[in-house]
């Protein structure tokens, strides 16, 4: 199965695509500015011509387990992304997946590498028949209230 990983930002998208078996990850040319209607259309484009059966969005949590400031933007990314495709969008942790990038270097952009590394986890985890840092499908939802603090705790 062929799968196309999004290390998502609001400036710049990091693009990664398996082979069609699903065993290899490569990274490919980062897509700017991914939330407008341009960029969106540019990874709509790219699944097509990829011919892609699924495509994942890294959901940023905390070293504690805990989503971060950054997960809303990724969740209402990945649902606008869901309504322009024919194929599945899922979320999945992308925990220290920039921090791999910058110790493996390469010379593919630091996006697309943390993209790469996103897609090589997803990819050992479906083989091993286990998604521990899965984190759903994307729907086109409602924007949902953000989850209360507790006293004495900030976001």
């Amino acid at each position: 199965m062929r799968v196309l990983a999004l290390d998502h930002g609001s400036a710049r998208c990091g693009v990664a695509v398996s082979d069609p078996t699903g065993t290899l990850a490569s990274p490919l040319a980062v897509v700017e500015r991914p939330d407008t209607r341009r960029g969106l259309a540019v990874l709509a484009a790219l699944a097509s011509e990829r011919e892609v059966e699924r495509v994942v969005v890294g959901l940023p949590f905390t070293l504690r387990g805990e989503e971060s400031s950054q997960a809303e933007a990724a969740r209402a990314f990945a649902a606008r992304l869901a309504e322009r495709l024919t194929v599945p969008v899922e979320l999945y942790d992308e925990r220290l997946t920039t921090r791999q990038a910058e110790r493996t270097g390469g010379s593919a952009e630091l996006d697309s590498r943390a993209a790469a590394h996103l897609l090589e986890s997803y990819l050992a985890s479906r083989r091993h028949g286990c998604d521990p840092r899965a984190a759903g499908e994307a729907r086109a939802e409602p924007a949902r209230e953000p989850a209360a603090v507790p006293e004495g705790r900030t976001r």
